[in-house]
């Protein structure tokens, strides 16, 4: 049977590695259209890798499909499908130079096409001038960089990247971060990237997939999942502090608020000294300087901590009065046409 739906279609997909074992990958259901990014972000465990493996043919769902445009490629091999993979260690080939291994998947070329070609990944992916270089002569950022011009060179038709920045320094990731979006908005190839490092998906990413125990919770666009997270879980794996429920909020901050809100970094400001202020009186844990401004931990009244910022430097022990700012603060389970999915 063939759908109509364009892209990559993966429909109902369950992995399971061993009888009686939970699923790897739990009845998820995702399309991406053509040209589209789409991030897959969640915990070691999450079931983002093997939900790529099983899309690229190296893993047999144990029910499910994968499609492309509408056709069942469960039973094509991994090397016939036309997708694009690239993984954390990038793989490189020690033994050929950096155009030797760009090169590699486009031997069936006259050598002067094939030349021509790898000069245009070359050029793309920053590094001309580079192509008779050794891969031991290159920095790791330098060595994804070939291999990611190494799964553009076939010019695939799906692209999927396993962790490829996640070796890399957290100033390098970034940077490369940004670099692969724009070097795979600009052949226009449909990507699924899996990261577990939130600033890389949203950096590259059009949609963000957030995986929790094999299933995939949420899908949005990275600003609508910062601000909307489907449910605590999201919250956490997004560093986006505690969640406080209605009674708690108005308790505490005198904020009324239907169902669950998180305290997100910039939603507490914290003003001291304790006497003489109003809003919740709370313990300073802890006190840096960072971005330019003062932050503090606080202990909440439930034993529990959150950031606030802070005009002036405290001691651990000091005691402030936390105020919060409504429009600052993450309000959870907002509808959303792709949660749940």
């Amino acid at each position: 049977m063939v759908s109509e739906s364009r892209g990559l279609s993966v429909e109902n997909l369950t992995v399971i590695y061993e009888p009686g074992a939970a699923p790897a990958v739990d009845a998820v259901s995702l399309d991406v259209v053509p040209g589209q990014i789409v991030a897959l972000l969640g915990a070691s465990g999450s079931g983002k890798s093997s939900l790529l493996r099983a899309v690229a043919g190296l893993v047999r769902p144990s029910s499910g499909a994968v499609r492309w445009n509408g056709a069942d490629v469960g039973g094509v091999p991994v090397h016939r499908r036309g997708f694009g993979l690239m993984f954390q260690d990038g793989q490189l080939f020690p033994h050929r130079s950096v155009a030797g291994n760009i090169g590699y998947a486009l031997n069936h070329l006259p050598r002067a096409r094939r030349r021509a070609r790898v000069a245009e990944l070359l050029e793309l992916v920053g590094l001309e001038g580079y192509g008779e270089r050794a891969v031991s002569q290159i920095s790791g950022g330098q060595a994804q960089r070939v291999a990611l011009a190494r799964s553009l060179a076939a010019e695939p038709r799906l692209l999927l990247l396993d962790e490829p920045l996640s070796s890399l320094d957290k100033a390098l990731r970034s940077r490369l971060a940004s670099d692969i979006r724009g070097m795979v908005t600009a052949t226009g190839t449909t990507t699924v990237h899996v990261t577990h490092d939130q600033d890389e998906a949203f950096a590259v990413a059009d949609l963000v997939g957030v995986m929790n125990e094999g299933r995939l919770v949420q899908l949005d666009a990275p600003a609508a999942l910062w601000s909307h997270p489907a449910d605590a879980g999201v919250v956490e794996l997004l560093g986006q502090g505690p969640v406080l429920g209605s009674e708690q909020m108005e308790a505490w901050f005198g904020v009324t608020a239907s169902g669950e809100a998180a305290l997100a970094p910039g939603s507490l400001v914290a003003e001291g000294p304790a006497s003489g202020s109003t809003g919740l009186e709370a313990e300073v844990v802890a006190s840096r300087f960072a971005r330019g401004s003062t932050e503090l931990e606080v202990r909440l009244p439930d034993g529990r901590t959150a950031e606030a910022g802070a005009d002036m430097e405290h001691r651990p022990g000091d005691r402030v009065r936390v105020s919060v700012r409504p429009d600052a603060l993450v309000r959870l389970g907002t509808p959303s046409s792709h949660h749940g999915q």
